[in-house]
């Protein structure tokens, strides 16, 4: 892309300069151009540190062409150029969450049985539901649930799946993605039985009796074959389902975590029908990382709306379904100390060939044994075969000790920690106590070692709404109004940062988006209140007027 297309040039010069108007410029043009987009009467929130604050913006071709004052602003509108009157709402950056699991999560909403309903009975009932319409031995998938959420005050079972058929194999997937609950039909088809010893990585849950209980972990539910049956079709609808509902919480760009091929082919499908309305940062799964790294595609190929990212692996367990491997047992549970999924040397291998080829290397690692593993394999790296700027990245990096911090830091790597977990699955954290809460999805660390921390989601692990994001960084209470970790709380200016220029980092992109300045994509949200002005207990109820991505509206209230 030359500089010109970059850099839109204004034809306004040092008098624009002068007036506190930034444009975007390009040498040996002296042509004015006229916006497509003006906000004007806007409380807008740059997040860019040379120019925070602002009244009004323009936009040509997708991208910022003038950020200032609303005279300035106005003056370059001619009689086509589209006006949007904040009316003294407050505007920001359009947010980023960078790591989710978009496809997936668009694809269950059209397949799959939604259970995130709040109780065993009525998990049941939706079951029984799709088990009258489906043919006997076909699967039957339930996803979102929670463990911790039912009225009943315990997890489902076997036996309540069982209550639901014995001639349809079920499972019912954890939000978290790590566990899953299964019917006996579902352990028959699968010839598990009560002599089937746990995988290395996984963990078939029993009780007393050494009878199963349905719960199943990690890499043991590999033994379960449960047929995705999508068509390509369905697959990119799921993507512009999930679009729509996230741009209606103001998000504009998002990384998923974990891309297959089909994944891949439903993005561009999606695209080719006017639905693609995210910029996808695309990480590469393990299986489909060789096919790309062989092709001679690395980090960064594409452009704006699809983007190859990192190559992601998974090396622990989870931090919401209390599997992520610590080195401290879990409270109340003095000999587990969670699941490793990888080696050393697993890891090692990996990231030496993705290094080595050029790529961005993103290690899904939990618990801090975990983290240290990656560490030990990007250091390794560094030292073998130095590469400048790789923000290799931590995915989840969920607990963190002072060594780790300095690690990170000197390493310049990236840390992804979840940013709605602290408000939103509060009544997990007793399985890891107050003291290791004080070190976890530490946020306010993060920062104080001036790391650029990512924000993430997860998604559909944690809920992806940036506001509850930023009320959940900000105050770490949850929804009873229990405070995790005070010493990890951060600024609102931090929070906002975190889930915006933050966001653009963590993938290469700080030059293109996460600030609403001269030259960047424009995309960008107008709030019905300012996060300053509610009480920091309401932020997550800000509602969202308007979320734009080059330009042109995905959602509007």
């Amino acid at each position: 892309m030359t500089e010109f297309d970059r850099r839109q040039f204004l034809g306004l010069g040092a008098a624009a300069t002068a007036a506190g108007l930034t444009t975007g410029c390009a040498s040996g043009s002296g042509a004015s151009v006229v916006p497509d987009l003006v906000v004007v009467n806007g409380n807008v929130l740059t997040q860019d540190d040379d120019n925070p604050t602002a009244e009004a913006f323009a936009i040509r071709d997708e991208r910022f062409v003038a950020v200032g004052s609303n005279a300035d602003v106005r003056n370059l509108a001619s009689a086509n150029t589209t006006v949007i009157d904040a009316a003294g709402a407050t505007v920001v950056p359009g947010f980023i969450d960078a790591h989710s699991h978009p496809s997936g999560a668009g694809l269950n909403e059209l397949r799959n049985v939604n259970t995130n309903l709040g109780s065993i009975a009525r998990i049941q009932a939706a079951l029984r539901e799709r088990a009258a319409d489906t043919p006997p031995g076909e699967w039957i998938v339930g996803f979102m649930y929670d463990d911790t959420k039912q009225e009943e005050g315990r997890p489902l079972n076997r036996e309540d799946l069982d209550a639901v058929s014995t001639e349809h194999p079920i499972v019912v997937g954890h939000r978290g993605g790590h566990t899953g609950v299964y019917n006996s039909r579902a352990f028959e088809v699968s010839g598990i039985t009560r002599e089937t010893s746990d995988p290395f990585g996984g963990h078939f849950y029993r009780d007393e009796n050494g009878e199963f209980t349905g719960k199943v972990a990690e890499r043991a539910r590999g033994y379960f074959q449960v047929p995705s049956g999508s068509t390509p079709e369905e697959r990119a609808r799921g993507v512009g389902v999930i679009c729509r509902k996230m741009n209606a919480s103001g998000l504009t760009s998002v990384h998923q975590a974990g891309t297959s091929r089909a994944d891949y082919v439903a993005y561009q499908d999606a695209r080719a029908a006017g639905d693609l309305t995210l910029r996808m940062n695309l990480m590469a799964r393990g299986g489909t990382f060789p096919a790309l790294h062989s092709a001679g595609i690395r980090t960064g190929f594409g452009d704006e709306w699809l983007r190859i990212g990192p190559v992601k692996y998974a090396a622990d367990g989870s931090a919401s379904e209390r599997t992520m491997a610590m080195s401290t047992p879990y409270a109340g549970r003095p000999d587990d100390y969670g699941i490793l999924t990888m080696t050393q040397d697993e890891i090692h291998e990996v990231v030496e060939e993705a290094h080595r080829g050029g790529w961005q290397v993103a290690i899904h690692a939990n618990g801090d044994v975990t983290i240290d593993m990656v560490l030990n394999a990007y250091e390794r790296m560094q030292r073998e075969y130095p590469r400048d700027d790789t923000r290799h990245r931590l995915e989840h990096c969920s607990l963190v000790n002072p060594d780790l911090l300095r690690r990170i830091a000197d390493g310049g790597y990236i840390p992804a920690p979840f940013y709605t977990y602290a408000h939103y699955h509060g009544e997990k954290w007793i399985e890891y106590g107050e003291e290791k809460m004080e070190w976890m999805f530490a946020h306010g660390s993060f920062v104080e070692y001036g790391i650029p921390v990512a924000p993430a989601s997860d998604h559909s692990p944690g809920p992806y709404e940036p506001l509850m994001a930023l009320q959940s960084m900000v105050t770490r209470k949850d929804f009873s109004g229990r405070v995790w970790g005070p010493s990890q709380r951060v600024t609102l200016d931090q929070a906002l940062k975190i889930c915006t220029t933050h966001g653009a980092y963590a993938s290469h992109e700080e030059g293109v988006k996460g600030s609403i300045t001269a030259g960047k994509l424009g995309d960008f949200v107008i709030l019905a209140e300012s996060p300053y002005d509610v009480d920091p207990d309401r932020i997550k109820e800000i509602a969202i007027v308007r979320t734009v991505v080059g330009g042109r509206t995905v959602y509007e209230a």
